[in-house]
């Protein structure tokens, strides 16, 4: 889909806050309204962005995270579908390297996380997963880095976030009709859950419409102090993920790049650093299942 100067800024101002008004976002960009509505509905109805509410992990329980490289036995578009079916396993993505598939695996602590592991060992087609823990989430476009403030959630905020999960901009009084509240009062909550950090509604955006298509994932092993590295390594623009982990590597993270070279430039420049002992690296080649 080719976007021109304009759709990209509306894209950016969705990025940032899914639930702008179309009047401030036509504002912003200099079109009228009708026009700035029409841009975005033909992006959303295009599947190249969606708008979802990002719900920090702990509001659902979820404090134990890991990075699951999965090996198997015959084709792995199965297995990546099998796994996608999965509650706590958020994204999913066919890659080519070392191993056939990666998962994200998250859970509301290590038992548990380790009860997920087994039950993605246990899938048929599964030969072996190598399982990297997270201990600090460093950089991530995709979850809310600080914790929300201390907010009792009862039943009918639950059901909002999950209404809001699947459809980020959703009519105050749609979202009211289908979880039992007025359209004044489905507002109002909503906009405490925001206002409290609980969740956050942006625009998710496939890469290749930023014209970041080339995704890479890589492990790093380090050697001597990791602050030096995790600093610079955070700053890169390039560098869309990071994430400290305990396992055979201390440091996974993702490179975007409009290309493979590009994104092979960014791995040999981060090999080049003096503190990185080893990498390892593999391409996503299909992003199976997205979901925060």
């Amino acid at each position: 889909m080719d976007l021109d100067r304009t759709d990209l800024e509306i894209v950016r101002h969705l990025q940032a806050d899914g639930r702008l008004t179309y009047e401030t976002i036509a504002q912003r960009v200099g079109l009228s309204r009708p026009a700035t509505r029409t841009r975005a509905q033909r992006l959303l109805s295009s599947g190249a962005v969606r708008i979802v509410a990002i719900v920090h992990p702990s509001v659902k329980g979820l404090t134990a995270v890991a990075h699951a490289s999965i090996s198997v036995d015959g084709p792995a578009r199965p297995v990546a579908l099998a796994i996608a079916e999965l509650a706590d396993a958020p994204f999913v993505t066919l890659t080519v390297g070392g191993y056939a598939l990666v998962s994200e695996v998250r859970a509301r602590d290590f038992a548990a996380l380790s009860a997920s592991i087994d039950r993605l060992r246990g899938l048929p087609g599964v030969r072996g997963v190598d399982t990297l823990v997270y201990t600090r989430v460093l950089k991530d476009s995709t979850t809310l880095s600080d914790p929300p403030a201390d907010l009792h959630l009862d039943a009918l905020d639950q059901r909002i976030l999950t209404e809001l999960q699947a459809d980020g901009r959703i009519a105050f009084a749609e979202l009211g009709a289908r979880v039992g509240l007025s359209p004044g009062a489905a507002r109002a909550r909503t906009l405490r859950l925001l206002d409290a950090g609980v969740a956050r509604v942006v625009a998710l955006v496939r890469p290749e419409v930023l014209g970041m298509g080339q995704l890479c994932g890589f492990a790093v092993r380090i050697e001597g102090d990791a602050g030096p590295l995790v600093e610079r390594l955070s700053g890169w623009d390039r560098v869309s993920y990071l994430a400290a982990c305990m396992g055979r590597a201390d440091l996974v993270g993702t490179v975007a790049g409009e290309s493979l070279a590009d994104v092979l430039a960014v791995l040999e420049e981060v090999r080049g650093l003096k503190e990185v002992r080893e990498l390892t690296s593999w391409v996503h080649a299909e992003v199976v299942k997205e979901r925060y």
